[in-house]
């Protein structure tokens, strides 16, 4: 009978490491200046859309 440290569920490759990242961590930076873009970007074509219909 085999010992059960010589058979693990996931093999040591697949195990997390410290270096595995978020892929969230790559997008935070760009949040400040995507949200006022597209709320800029959102109120124009509002008003647009206004202005069409009065």
């Amino acid at each position: 009978m085999a010992s059960p440290d010589t058979h693990t569920s996931t093999p040591a490759s697949e195990q997390p490491t410290a270096e595995d990242h978020d892929p969230l961590d790559e997008i935070m930076p760009a949040i400040p200046f995507v949200i006022p873009i597209a709320g800029g970007v959102l109120i124009f074509l509002l008003a647009m859309i206004a202005v069409t219909m009065a």
